[in-house]
């Protein structure tokens, strides 16, 4: 009981742990120990509180129960095992009330960002007996969702202050992963930790209070990680920055081999501290930037506020903007986010197996849940087999219980670097995502295609000022670059100070822009005017900078510098501040292979022009891939696989919009709308008798429960 009220909490184990999922730490003299362990039967949950909508919960039972309960927008509560030694004595209070201390290494200033001047609460003791026994997953949104693979790693310095735990520190790590996973399915983004690593001897890459230097040397380490360990994104969570800074990633790094990654603190006695920065860190490499004023209206500062502000205390935030949201829209729109499309077989979750568990399983044939709660019109509920007469029952290639005809487009291209997938006639799902292959020629051959993603100056100029604006000319770029201070670098060293440009990669340097606004997009963010002479006339060179109270309070790597994968020269691309080779050899290769009918996917593999066939298009056919699924000739969106040739470049000669993957409201009919959604089914199990506080909770397991 919570203030006089009995609240039931319905939980349902999350499904966060990869196909895959690997723990490392480190023996004493330096090895790697790396195991796969089995956690059929973890011990954290997602929820709601029953007869409260819009409620949800996030729990750990994994010694003691823990977690966030949020009631509504105004009443939440956060329970944590009171630390006596009689089991079963927790505490429950509301954020505003919660004391959680941040690190005593602290620096001040830090800690008075992050709510140290909260009253401290007053702790009322309730003793819990958890009911919990195996609990099923119920969720469809697979087909729906994108899905991002998340690799953490601990650092030194939380694992000492986890008493140098082994069990403690992997634990918090996955409660962390708990709280960003339920952030982002708001979003529509399913979070999965595929592993944990945590430095039990020493840092295995250069970890200072420098968070500038600390987020380069891990983003580096994190390259030789991608080598021996698949994911879409790595952060590093531990150590103490100085000044205000509590972490920092960079802008639009998802799916990066060399940016998709963040470093932040773990300044809170509660993992939810821990998973905010983080989540923030990781809408950073999403494309969003700090919320300006006016953004959250979805929060009050009182309620936490949104995740994507520049500063935020207690109660720490746990929802997006409308403005992260339009942000994080435009940046798949451009072709953002390529591996996040590619989701797993759902009989490799590392859930329980049953029909009725709402997952697609050996044996069945479809699956919507429980009998109580199927809305499918295709599914036997029961025995998860298909009704008389369906074909199929789930998926983006199927409609109204039949197979979508072959060649039926199932997924658009979005933006110039990416391929459109077809329906394949066999199967109810879509064929997985593929791209164009990196290094191919966009924007009419002024620049490579990167994850998926056209990079150019150009883009990079309208983002910063608006549109109108357009790259400064190259002498820009080197007279101001080349001078290493605020207004032109090539970025910092791991010393934090300002790295002079070379000549040659100068146009890897601050951006360069001519736009006629007056000033750039942002609330705090400035333009830096450089007038030259070129060609015999005046030329005004417009960087930006951005700016806070103190120039080491910002997370956000600086986004007036130029991204990774633009073009700074014939075959040259920019990566890590320098204008390196692009690396076209294989590009190269698997060209000569598609006899000048085609392009080249993620995959090496031919996708043909309209009018040719695959593999290697030289015989006659309706074009695309052995990966995309058939063209279909009067396909609505079949001019998305078409291509023309300009300027050396490939080019759609019509580009489709993509779904935005929010709502079935943004998504376009037969596009990427949900197939269908499992609703949750809840019954009341017998009350626990009251503890020594004023009342209890009562924990429902989901699987358990007749319809509320």
């Amino acid at each position: 009981m919570a203030e006089g009220r009995e609240l039931i909490l319905v939980l349902e184990r999350n499904e966060l742990l990869a196909p895959g999922y690997t723990e490392t730490h480190y023996t004493t003299d330096g090895q790697p120990v790396t195991v796969a362990p089995n956690h059929t039967d973890h011990c954290y949950y997602h929820g709601h509180v029953r007869g409260y909508r819009n409620s949800w919960l996030v729990l750990s039972t994994c010694s003691g129960i823990r977690g966030l309960i949020v009631v509504s927008s105004n009443d939440s509560y956060y329970l944590h095992p009171l630390g006596t030694p009689e089991p079963g004595q927790h505490v429950i209070l509301r954020p505003k009330l919660a004391s959680f201390p941040l690190p005593a290494v602290c620096p001040e200033r830090l800690c008075g960002v992050w709510g140290a001047h909260e009253p401290p609460g007053l702790p009322t003791p309730l003793l819990l007996r958890t009911l919990l026994s195996a609990l099923q997953a119920k969720r469809d949104a697979w087909r729906t969702m994108k899905y991002m693979e998340l690799f953490i790693v601990a650092d030194n310095t939380l694992f000492r202050n986890q008493n140098l735990n082994l069990g403690l520190t992997k634990q918090r790590i996955v409660e962390i992963a708990n709280y960003v996973d339920k952030f982002y399915r708001s979003l529509n983004i399913k979070v999965a930790l595929i592993g944990l690593e945590v430095w039990t001897e020493r840092d295995q890459c250069t970890v200072t209070s420098d968070a500038n230097a600390t987020l380069w040397s891990f983003l580096q380490w994190k390259k030789a990680l991608r080598a021996r360990k698949k994911h879409d994104n790595a952060q590093l969570s531990g150590t103490t920055f100085r000044g205000t800074t509590i972490g920092m990633a960079p802008l639009e790094g998802m799916c990066s081999a060399d940016n998709s990654g963040g470093v932040s603190m773990d300044h809170s006695e509660h993992p939810i501290g821990a998973a905010a920065t983080m989540a923030h860190e990781i809408g950073h490499n999403f494309g969003m930037s700090h919320d300006n004023q006016g953004c959250c209206v979805e929060a009050t500062p009182e309620q936490g506020g949104c995740v994507m502000a520049a500063a935020t205390g207690h109660p720490f935030p746990r929802v997006f903007s409308s403005c992260s949201k339009r942000q994080l829209e435009n940046y798949f729109q451009k072709g953002g986010g390529m591996c996040l499309f590619n989701l797993p077989d759902t009989k490799d979750l590392v859930v329980g197996r049953k029909c009725g568990n709402g997952f697609l399983e050996d044996g069945e044939d479809c699956d919507c849940g429980e009998v109580e709660e199927c809305t499918n019109p295709c599914c036997n509920a029961h025995n998860c087999t298909l009704k008389m007469g369906a074909q199929c029952a789930h998926g983006d290639c199927c409609q109204n219980c039949r197979l979508k005809v072959a060649g039926t487009t199932c997924r658009e291209a979005a933006g110039s670097c990416d391929l459109p997938e077809y329906c394949t006639g066999a199967s109810p799902y879509c064929p997985a995502n593929v791209y164009l292959l990196d290094g191919s020629s966009c924007a009419y051959g002024e620049a490579y295609c990167n994850n998926g993603m056209c990079m150019t100056h150009h883009q990079q100029c309208v983002q910063l000022w608006g549109p109108g604006a357009w790259p400064a000319p190259d002498a820009c770029f080197q007279d101001v670059n080349m001078a290493g201070n605020t207004y032109g670098n090539c970025g910092k060293d791991s010393q934090g100070r300002y790295v002079k440009c070379d000549k040659r990669d100068a146009m890897c340097g601050k951006i360069q822009c001519q736009s006629s606004a007056k000033k750039p997009q942002g609330t705090n963010t400035v333009s830096i005017d450089t007038t030259i002479r070129f060609n015999g006339r005046e030329v005004k060179c417009r960087g930006t900078y951005m700016y806070t109270a103190k120039d080491d309070e910002e997370d956000l790597s600086d986004p007036g510098l130029v991204m990774t994968g633009t073009k700074c020269g014939d075959g040259m691309v920019c990566k890590d501040r320098r204008c390196q080779n692009a690396s076209l050899f294989e590009l190269e290769k698997c060209v000569s292979q598609c006899n000048g009918h085609g392009v080249c996917n993620s995959n090496k593999n031919c996708h043909c022009n309209a009018g040719w066939a695959p593999p290697y298009c030289e015989k006659p056919g309706l074009g695309g891939s052995v990966d995309s699924g058939p063209v279909q000739h009067d396909s609505e969106c079949g001019d998305a696989a078409v291509m023309s040739q300009a300027r050396g470049g490939w080019e759609p000669l019509h580009q489709a919009e993509p779904c935005s993957g929010f709502s079935p409201s943004h998504s376009k009919p037969g596009g990427c709308q949900p197939s269908h959604h499992l609703n949750n089914s809840s019954a009341h199990l017998p009350a626990l008798p009251p503890g020594p506080g004023d009342g209890h909770l009562l924990l429902v397991p989901a699987g358990e429960l007749a319809p509320e």
